[in-house]
């Protein structure tokens, strides 16, 4: 993937975090790595964990508290990113990210009250994920990377950072369809076109996500 990456590490001003689930770590195709190695390291930190605290991180405490600090993650509480910042005062030096499945990302947002004090924001796409050797739940789940691309175009107002950020994740899904690997569609549109390969589950707690998926409800 090497010739893929830019000759130099990208220069942007935004500081960006990730917070990444452990079970991500061991993972072999993740996203993470190929974003940090086209970011300069100062402004791409890494930081692995389920429970954040003051005690724990000072440093993520600190930045959490930050005035000008964003957290990307979908919700009714989140405010447009581009629609934020044209009405905002102070001008974003910082986002993080969340790593892992929706699942763990949801239980790292939720249990750490660190990551509700700076502001929410989400992306307006209609744009499907590129990352299709891995199933997605809906068609507009994107993985870290695309989400970390799309943010940073837009904070830095260049699209060509989307362009360079994407081209090595294009090329690993390339590599691994032509080596075995197969496309995966999102549960969404596996479950709307009766393809899904599983039996419904029994739980009724997850059953309903599956109903909320069919319908194209956020969940």
């Amino acid at each position: 993937l090497c010739p893929f990456l830019p000759l130099h590490p990208l220069h942007i001003s935004t500081h960006l975090y990730i917070i990444q689930h452990p079970a991500e770590e061991s993972k072999v195709l993740r996203t993470v790595p190929l974003l940090a190695a086209c970011l300069p390291q100062d402004k791409c930190k890494v930081k692995i964990g389920r429970r954040f605290s003051e005690e724990r991180d000072p440093e993520l405490s600190t930045i959490c508290r930050k005035s000008d600090t964003l957290i990307l993650y979908p919700g009714a509480e989140a405010a447009n990113l581009e629609e934020f910042l044209l009405e905002s005062p102070i001008y974003p030096s910082t986002i993080i990210i969340i790593d892992g499945t929706w699942s763990q990302a949801k239980d790292i947002f939720y249990k750490n009250s660190l990551f509700r004090l700076p502001k929410q924001v989400q992306l307006k796409t209609s744009i499907s994920s590129q990352y299709v050797i891995r199933t997605q739940p809906t068609n507009r789940c994107l993985s870290t990377l695309e989400c970390a691309a799309a943010a940073l175009s837009i904070l830095e107002k260049n699209n060509y950072i989307q362009e360079t950020l994407l081209r090595p994740l294009q090329a690993l899904c390339s590599f691994q369809l032509q080596h075995g690997a197969q496309i995966r569609l999102s549960k969404e549109h596996l479950l709307k076109n009766g393809l899904y390969p599983k039996p419904m589950p029994k739980n009724k707690r997850k059953l309903r996500k599956m109903e909320l998926l069919m319908n194209s409800v956020k969940i």
